[in-house]
């Protein structure tokens, strides 16, 4: 194993690590539960899971009697989710060009994808050619613009949101979920946001990473990445952390 092998190995690890911890979270498990909801997912009918990294939304679909295929561009994502559910149906693909026949699903679902998108009216055309008559959408994703931090510096904390987000494809995507369905030709469209409130020690790897990366832009300087950072270390040590991220979800229905 090359020295850049094992550094892709260990980067894919921490992010399967982290993706396992924020799935766990009682609000994460009533954002998914809710979206089968919106997705009419009862027995007997079939799901796309859009985007699924590791496979949990596909193997609680299946554990509702839903037909579920997990697709995801990512090999080694893939290749966790069959380990850890081998009875299921996963697949590597993208949201552009899914292995699936005309109108042979009833479910599309699509969890933190939209904003990687560079064409995300590509992507629901694609989400309409497979969708049976009929059949549900659900979209879910933050806006990232609206990263809500409680900092004794909020000038520079704006700073570091957008900057962040700025590196991000489509970093206000969630915001167009209803405009883009409804420009797509779905009906029915209904949109709910759910915060999530966190002020453990769990989220400083994305407080961290909100940091570093409005760094990489010029946004900021080193000196005052790493005293923001500090701050918010400091806080987590006296029970201090706030940080509340919205999270969009959007629903629609495929005309009959």
């Amino acid at each position: 194993m090359t020295k850049e092998t094992g550094q892709k190995r260990q980067s894919t690890d921490d992010l399967i690590a982290l993706l396992d911890a924020a799935d766990r979270l009682p609000g994460a498990i009533a954002l998914r539960a809710r979206s089968y909801d919106l997705l009419s997912a009862e027995p007997g009918t079939s799901a796309v899971d859009v985007g699924c990294g590791t496979g949990r939304a596909v193997a609680e679909l299946a554990e509702r009697g839903v037909r579920a295929i997990g697709v995801d561009p990512s090999e080694p994502m893939i290749d966790v989710a069959r380990g850890r559910w081998p009875e299921a149906d996963f697949r590597v693909a993208g949201a552009y060009g899914l292995p699936l026949p005309d109108a042979s699903v009833d479910a599309y679902r699509a969890d933190k994808v939209f904003h990687e998108l560079a064409e995300p009216e590509r992507a629901l055309t694609e989400a309409r050619r497979v969708l049976a008559l009929g059949g549900r959408i659900t979209l879910i994703g933050q806006d990232w613009d609206t990263v809500v931090i409680d900092s004794d510096a909020p000038a520079l904390t704006r700073t570091i949101v957008y900057a962040r987000a700025d590196l991000i494809t489509g970093p206000r995507a969630a915001r167009r979920y209803r405009n883009l369905l409804l420009e797509a030709g779905f009906g029915d469209v209904t949109v709910e946001v759910h915060t999530g409130v966190f002020t453990g020690p769990m989220m400083l790897p994305l407080l961290t990473g909100l940091a570093e990366g409005a760094f990489s832009t010029g946004a900021i300087t080193r000196e005052q990445a790493d005293g923001w950072i500090a701050e918010q270390w400091a806080r987590t040590e006296v029970d201090r952390l706030f940080l509340a991220l919205p999270m969009f979800m959007a629903a629609a229905t495929t005309p009959r």
